[in-house]
């Protein structure tokens, strides 16, 4: 595990520098298979191939977490995202106004799981790459 290369993604992540396909790379070629972002606790735990994990603090200031999940803003937060228009620090902002208390991105599996407070739930798909 090359932990100053997983603190160094996750700063320059919320700095808003990089795009999420940047940071999927830049995990997997260090063993990430997924990681864990709680915003009620400030802090994204990545889980390793071998079976261990490393935690990095939030940087964010954060918004208070809305109490009720709307999907729909969810997905265009999403959407931003995916073409780059929303960067993660206003992802951030986006997805807990919509709700989100944390998500877990399954690197490996392609697919990110979004979770509300009670216990709502929105699975993405990664993107099929463009021909």
């Amino acid at each position: 595990m090359n932990k100053q290369v997983i603190h160094e993604l996750a700063i320059a992540t919320q700095q808003g520098e990089m795009t999420f396909p940047q940071v999927v790379k830049g995990l997997l070629e260090v063993g990430v298979e997924s990681y864990l972002v709680d915003f009620a606790t400030k802090q994204k735990t990545h889980y390793m191939s071998d079976g261990t994990t490393h935690a990095v603090p939030m940087i964010l200031d954060l918004d208070p977490i809305s109490e009720e999940f709307n999907s729909a803003d969810l997905v265009a937060a999403i959407r931003g995202a995916q073409a780059d228009t929303v960067r993660y620090p206003e992802f951030v902002k986006l997805s807990t106004a919509a709700g989100v208390v944390g998500y877990w991105a399954f690197l490996t599996g392609k697919r990110v799981v979004y979770f509300g407070r009670k216990g709502e739930q929105y699975i993405e798909e990664f993107p099929k790459p463009r021909a």
